[in-house]
């Protein structure tokens, strides 16, 4: 749904569900030059707070090493590069989708 969601919007989709050694990366995708790195996340209620809210600091961590990982892998490192989040919270059986541009610098 985000990988359709994000087509529309004039992304090109390069990878989903990329995985190695430090973890997965949920979707890859290319905007110009630059290198998109996009974590989805998904809520049934508010109780928990929004989705975009779970995209933790330890997470945006391990994001930004999978990102270096697979930036170096595609020799690719010089390159423009930034993390976007897809948030999706499902109200009575519809989903609505937040898109947050650049939510986050790279992080240590």
């Amino acid at each position: 749904m985000a990988a359709e969601f994000l087509s529309k919007k004039g992304m090109e989709i390069v990878a989903r569900n990329v995985r190695c050694l430090f973890g997965e990366i949920d979707l890859i995708c290319r905007t110009g030059k630059t290198t998109v790195f996009v974590e989805v996340k998904s809520r049934y209620a508010h109780r928990f707070g929004l989705p975009q809210e779970s995209v933790s600091r330890t997470k945006q961590k391990k994001l930004t090493r999978l990102a270096q990982w697979y930036l170096k892998s595609k020799g690719l490192e010089r390159q423009p590069a930034r993390f976007d989040v897809v948030a999706i919270l499902w109200k009575g059986g519809e989903a609505e989708l937040t898109w947050i541009v650049n939510a986050f610098e790279a992080s240590e």
